[in-house]
């Protein structure tokens, strides 16, 4: 590869310039208002050199800095290449405004300093662990930061105007801002995953967030407010109240609250901002209640043919381990014929399960959900018969209210004994009731009877027939 070595001392550019060789500025490089240079190889400002951006400067190599006290100038660094680039040298990389435009990223090997306006093209940015910074300096800023295109590891913000940090992890953007600054300050960011010595803690809290925390360090500065978030779709968010949320902050070995109050949903998206604080360190959100690790939202169990088919609907599922699938056949006795693994997502998840197991009479169904922490606990009840999947005897008006209205078509007349059970297996009422073909009975409903799922069984010497009935109140 040819190697272009500028000795000049003052060389001036006015128009513009392009060189597809590695080229190094030994002398005075000035790029002029409206100029532009353009370098497809590494391009090195060396020790003896000085390089002044007033214009457009596009390096699609690896740019390196030795010049102590660069100036940043009044123009833009083009950061464009096509292939990963890498940010060298001894001295801090400085530049007025910045584009980085690449999609195979850019590493930090150096500090890279923007005083202007930074914007994210394509790309991430990742910073050595040295450390080096993505540095914006007082009165700078930036646009464009997403989950493709921020920086994965450190920044540092100068100044006395309020900030987000676009800092995350290459899979997400996890965003933390600092505003009210009581000074100029200089504070450093990196953002984290998981959380660490989350059993350090220091009263109101009872639990922090374990699997995200911020990083930040101050260096120099006054008092300032951190502002916190979450989101739910990229970091699952724990299941607590909302108005239980607060910043917390690791210090002294514990992690302690540093105030605020959170709005959002945990479902979804939410912020919560801290009291003025003048130590800084890691922080994230903590919990003034426990958040619960599992909420189970629905079980159901329908008699198809041959088979009992069962759904769970689950969320907020955290170091859940197992889901056990239990059956009995008097609503006390369980067992359990398999089990599903927990999938802990964090997001609502659907789970099935098949039993092809002959019923004999009615069959009762649980979830037992086990944690990794051996804890667990069980879901509601859910009933079913083989009468759910055949053609019925009796037909019966559901749903009831202040009675259930059954109608005969069995072929027999007589007395018919019936009999109503909660899905656990409680029964709430009994009686007898004479039924002819073709005819109809009313069976009336007792008045503390609540709303809800309640299983009908009526029999006589030759039949017996059962049917779940949900009654509206």
């Amino acid at each position: 590869m040819k190697i272009l070595s500028l000795h000049i001392l003052l060389l001036y550019f006015c128009g513009s310039l392009s060189a597809q060789q590695a080229f190094t500025n030994n002398g005075n490089l000035q790029l002029y208002s409206g100029a532009s240079m353009t370098g497809f190889g590494n391009f090195t400002n060396a020790s003896t050199g000085t390089l002044v951006n007033n214009g457009s400067l596009y390096i699609k190599g690896n740019p390196t800095n030795d010049q102590a006290a660069m100036a940043a100038g009044t123009g833009t660094l083009y950061l464009n290449g096509s292939i990963a680039q890498a940010v060298n040298g001894a001295q801090p990389l400085k530049t007025y405004n910045l584009v980085t435009d690449n999609s195979a990223g850019i590493t930090l090997n150096n500090n890279l300093s923007v005083s202007g306006a930074h914007t994210y093209t394509t790309g991430m940015i990742t910073t050595s662990v040295t450390p080096n910074y993505m540095i914006y300096e007082s009165g700078s800023s930036y646009s464009g930061s997403s989950d493709a295109r921020h920086v994965n590891g450190w920044v540092k913000k100068i100044g006395s105007t309020n900030f987000t940090f676009p800092v995350g992890n290459v899979t997400y953007e996890r965003a933390v801002a600092v505003s009210n600054l009581s000074a100029s300050s200089e504070i450093n960011c990196y953002y984290y995953k998981p959380t660490q010595n989350i059993y350090n803690l220091w009263s109101p809290l009872v639990q922090i967030k374990a699997n995200e925390y911020w990083q930040l360090d101050k260096i120099s500065g006054g008092t300032a407010q951190v502002t916190l978030n979450w989101n739910h779709a990229k970091v699952p968010m724990d299941n607590v109240i909302v108005t239980d949320i607060r910043t917390a902050q690791y210090s002294s070995g514990n992690w302690t609250s540093t105030g605020g109050s959170a709005s959002g949903t945990v479902t979804t998206t939410g912020t919560i901002t801290s009291s003025a604080i003048s130590t800084f360190g890691p922080m994230t959100l903590g919990y003034t209640t426990f958040p619960v690790p599992l909420k189970l939202i629905s079980f159901t169990a329908e008699r198809r043919t041959a088979i009992s088919f069962l759904t769970w609907v689950t969320e907020y599922e955290e170091n859940v381990d197992h889901f056990d699938v239990q059956r009995s056949y008097d609503a006390r006795t369980y067992v359990t014929i398999g089990n599903v693994t927990a999938r802990n997502t964090g997001i609502r998840q659907v789970y099935n399960f098949e039993d092809h197991s002959p019923l004999n009479g009615l069959a009762y169904y649980r979830i037992k959900s086990i944690d990794r922490d051996g804890q667990f606990s069980y879901s509601r009840i859910a009933v079913v018969s083989e009468n759910d999947n055949q053609s019925t005897s009796f037909y019966v008006l559901n749903p009831a209210r202040s009675a259930i209205t059954v109608f005969n078509k069995t072929g027999q007349e007589g007395q018919f004994e019936y009999r109503l059970y909660t899905t656990g297996g409680q029964l709430v009422s009994k009686g007898n009731v004479r039924m002819t073909n073709n005819g109809g009975a009313v069976l009336p409903l007792p008045s503390v009877t609540a709303a809800g799922l309640y299983l009908l069984e009526l029999s006589n010497a030759k039949i017996t027939f059962k049917q779940k009935i949900l009654v509206e109140r």
